[in-house]
């Protein structure tokens, strides 16, 4: 017999590897912390550096993790797919600035993982995922799920690494947590081999770092300040795009006094919405393509010229505006359009240099200017067709007089998960939101799947508020048995699911030969799902029952699901060119 042979038997053979032994006994664990499992060790190092919720599935070699993390005090969420648990801990990052951990089993478990890893990258969200794997004294051998994960993970984190040894795991743990919220937030990974989990070290050989520094929040330069405030002042038709990273920034107080000051109108991107209020007179969204296409001076802050905004170019900008660019990351700046003056560091405190400096020298545009009279004409006009379809009194209901009937049940302080193609967009006309970080969506990603994790997120966070999920047929479905997790957890979440039979509408009848590529089963009893679970489900298809079934629904105690079924042909508002409805 080969010396490695025997050294995998002595450690116990690649046979006895998925176990599921589950957690260690309290006994186990209570010898005064003589010696600590590596279970407790990653368990405490998380709680050290600021992470207080956790969600995933245990499975081999994970239990322990689990079960350490509700002992450390960490709150531990078990979801029914690592995708959706993934979701949720990206959401964390967003609502909170400190990463949320997603717990996962070995090879399958952590590739579901990694699709919260690349929604929290893109969307620039701190994020962790750990995820067990084989022993490492039986590397390459074909292990039980074996896969090369740190290699998986790179391409959608900003921090990936296996720990070398059980001591040097918190250290591990502080650099992935400072990863990921320092410069540009992102998401990281940590590979937890089993021998790493299971095993034991004598407490005074672990070195705990403590928690991590909040992130630096550097200023901008005064001559930059006073160069974008002269831009300003010398624009006919200026704007300012307020993104989501003025909202993960918690720079909405000195954002709306930045807009009060100078009386500039802005647009709030879609997880910007709320760091101004939406109902704030400033706000120009229902001109939203008239004030891209004509604003000659645009000042984004913590937005990007990605898709969102159409990389900043013609035909949905005007050719080659002038752009002032707030971002932490210095490598955004001039990214698809150059930016003449750049920003670069933090948005709260570099607002509030701009703040000081319209103090010392007011600036205010104005009110009589022949822009503000055209975008007040353009959201005038839009906002009139918009509500002719609100008012709509046709059945089956449409998209515009669903989500009027349920914006006037919600209430101030609630959460809005939107989710769904049209659903979601059209949500953002319909559906204001009031408070900063109220709104999560599909995001810079597009992502599809993931409402319920995000709702899970927003309710773990949240004990205290209501969280609506507004979803499509097609996007509840891909995570729709997470209602029961909510049950489970008692978690105050409404599900309202807009129902049109498929995939951007769907028929009223399937064709029982071939069924449509894009339908789904027509009016389909969502609401039993809810009910399935000890949670309470309402089926609506009339006008009239919908805005007092929604108020039943956000009254009830616990998870509640209601199913609106709408007309399958449904669509958004007609759009004056093609492309704006690409």
């Amino acid at each position: 017999m080969a010396n490695d042979d025997r050294a995998i038997e002595a450690k116990g053979s690649e046979a006895d590897a998925p176990t599921t032994s589950g957690p260690a006994t309290a006994s186990e664990e209570t010898s005064a912390e003589a010696s600590l499992r590596g279970g407790t060790v990653i368990a405490r190092a998380l709680k050290r550096q600021g992470v207080e919720h956790m969600f995933g599935i245990v499975g081999y070699p994970v239990y322990g993790v689990a079960a350490a993390a509700q002992k450390e005090g960490i709150n531990y969420v078990g979801f029914r797919n690592e995708q959706a648990a993934s979701y949720a801990a990206g959401a964390v990052g967003f609502l909170t600035g400190r990463p949320g951990a997603c717990l996962a089993v070995s090879g399958p478990g952590m590739v579901h993982g990694i699709a919260g890893l690349a929604n929290a990258q893109s969307n620039c969200w701190p994020m962790l995922l750990l995820a067990g794997a084989n022993e490492t004294y039986i590397d390459g051998r074909g292990a039980f799920q074996e896969s090369p994960q740190v290699e998986f993970s790179r391409p959608y984190t900003k921090y990936a690494a296996r720990p070398d040894s059980l001591e040097r795991v918190p250290f591990f743990v502080e650099q992935a947590v400072r990863s990921s919220i320092y410069g540009r937030p992102g998401a990281a990974y940590i590979d937890l081999p089993s021998d790493i989990i299971e095993g034991k070290v004598p407490a005074e050989d672990v070195d705990f770092p403590g928690r991590c520094a909040d992130p630096p929040a550097p200023t901008a330069d005064a001559t930059d300040i006073q160069a974008a405030l002269d831009l300003l002042r010398g624009a006919e038709r200026p704007l300012v795009i307020v993104g989501k990273g003025a909202a993960y920034g918690r720079a909405e107080d000195e954002v709306r006094a930045f807009i009060e000051a100078t009386q500039l109108p802005f647009l709030p991107t879609p997880m910007g919405k709320g760091v101004i209020p939406d109902s704030h007179p400033l706000s120009v969204a229902p001109a939203r393509s008239f004030a891209l296409r004509e604003a000659d001076v645009v000042f984004l802050i913590g937005a990007r010229f990605n898709w969102i905004l159409h990389f900043g170019r013609p035909p949905r900008l005007a050719d080659h505006p002038r752009v002032i660019q707030l971002d932490i990351a210095a490598e955004e700046i001039s990214t698809n359009i150059p930016t003449e003056v750049a920003l670069v560091g933090d948005a709260r405190r570099i607002v509030g240099q701009l703040n000081s400096a319209i103090e010392a020298e007011p600036f205010t545009f104005a009110a009589d200017a022949p822009w503000r009279c055209a975008l007040e004409e353009s959201s005038s006009a839009n906002s009139a067709a918009v509500r002719a379809m609100m008012e709509d009194t046709s059945e089956p209901m449409g998209y515009y007089r669903a989500l009027e009937d349920i914006r006037k049940q919600l209430p101030e302080n609630v959460v809005l998960v939107a989710e769904g193609a049209n659903t979601m967009d059209i949500s953002r006309t319909v559906l204001p939101n009031e408070g900063p970080r109220t709104r999560l969506d599909a995001g810079s990603y597009g992502t599809m799947g993931v409402g319920s994790g995000f709702a899970i997120a927003a309710a773990s966070v949240h004990r205290d508020r209501p969280v609506v999920a507004i979803q499509g047929d097609s996007a509840f479905g891909f995570s729709g048995m997470e209602v029961e997790v909510a049950c489970r957890y008692g978690l105050d979440i409404t599900w309202i699911v807009i129902n049109n039979n498929g995939i951007g509408g769907g028929v009223e009848e399937l064709n029982p030969d071939m069924p449509e590529f894009s339908c789904y089963t027509p009016r389909a009893n969502y609401e039993r799902v809810m009910e399935a679970f000890g949670g309470t489900g309402y089926y609506v298809d009339t006008i009239a029952d919908l805005g007092p079934t929604v108020a039943r629904a956000l009254a009830d105690e616990g998870p509640s699901l209601v199913n609106v079924i709408i007309d399958p042909k449904a669509a958004r508002k007609p759009q004056k060119h093609a492309w704006l409805s690409r």
